[in-house]
């Protein structure tokens, strides 16, 4: 007896959970390893792993050249140029802040979404909800306090890493949602692109690792393994049994588990205006997706 499967809401807590321990083994693989090699070796063995799933359910890679290309433009902006820019970045900033920096792509998705997809149109509580939340990301970086060079680059690298998801997901949506092969094959499909994309960039910039150590080595095929290619599946589940919206709110509990884990097992501390910030930004999604939407929170608001 294999038993109860389990309700797709501690799925969900567990995907955040995986997703938020992302940003804490990149922080490891870094030590050893160049920000490209993390990238491409994430890549590399979420890869094995969803073919293996693949494999076992008997599917196949997607077919056709337009499909192909379609993944392979998904693969560059929603696997490889952001995991390197999140590799990247946190050379230069905490995984705790990489993490909430993470929390910004529902807000970036959605400027995307209104120039691409003609159904998507900004309402009042969108407007609202985008600028509270682009008021959460200035109080995320806190210009007051003074940002140095590196500490600002790594934190327009986060950025960019989460405007590339921005781009990917509304992209997806409209080229490769509503196809006929699975999601799991389409997310199979898209990862080998970006493998490939990183492995033909990597052999021309950074050639091959040198030395390395083993908490390094395990951090990077942790990374793959767990936070790529299982995390891919179990998203994969919660989307089939819950649907794409429910499956959305893991965004509120990524950062959540980011910071717990750098604060916890790297030692990295926080300013006040980044957890607040986060909040805010969180709560400027939550408005802009119609979780609160700010027409029912005004007319909740007593009048003396």
């Amino acid at each position: 007896m294999l038993g109860k499967p389990l309700s797709w809401q501690i799925r969900l807590v567990l995907l955040a959970a995986i997703w938020g321990s992302s940003f804490l083994f990149i922080k490891l693989g870094l030590r050893d390893f160049a920000p490209l090699h993390v990238a491409l070796g994430r890549m590399l063995f979420g890869t094995v792993v969803l073919a293996a799933f693949l494999a076992l359910r008997r599917e196949s890679l997607p077919r056709g050249r337009r499909v192909w290309g379609h993944l392979a433009f998904a693969g560059l902006f929603g696997n490889a140029l952001p995991f390197f820019l999140f590799a990247w970045g946190e050379t230069k900033v905490s995984s705790v802040l990489a993490g909430i920096w993470n929390g910004t792509t529902p807000l970036l998705t959605m400027l995307v979404a209104f120039s691409m997809l003609p159904d998507e149109r900004p309402d009042r509580d969108k407007a609202i909800g985008l600028t509270v939340g682009f008021t959460g990301v200035l109080l995320i970086v806190g210009p007051w306090q003074g940002v140095g060079s590196g500490a600002l680059l790594g934190n327009l690298a986060c950025l960019a890493a989460a405007s590339c998801y921005g781009v990917a997901f509304p992209y997806m949506r409209k080229y490769l949602a509503g196809r006929e092969e699975s999601p799991l094959a389409l997310a199979g499909g898209q990862l080998l692109c970006g493998t490939i994309q990183l492995a033909a960039v990597a052999v021309f910039f950074t050639g091959v690792p040198g030395s390395y150590t083993f908490r390094p080595v395990v951090s990077v095929v942790v990374l793959g393994v767990l936070g790529t290619g299982i995390a891919y599946v179990v998203n994969y589940g919660i989307i089939r049994d819950a649907g794409a919206t429910a499956a959305s709110t893991v965004t509120y509990l990524v950062p959540i588990f980011a910071t717990i884990v750098g604060m916890v097992f790297l030692g990295e501390q926080l300013t006040w205006n980044q957890p607040a910030g986060a909040a805010v930004v969180l709560a400027g999604v939550a408005v802009s997706q119609g979780r609160l939407p700010a027409s029912q929170r005004r007319e909740a608001t007593p009048v003396p």
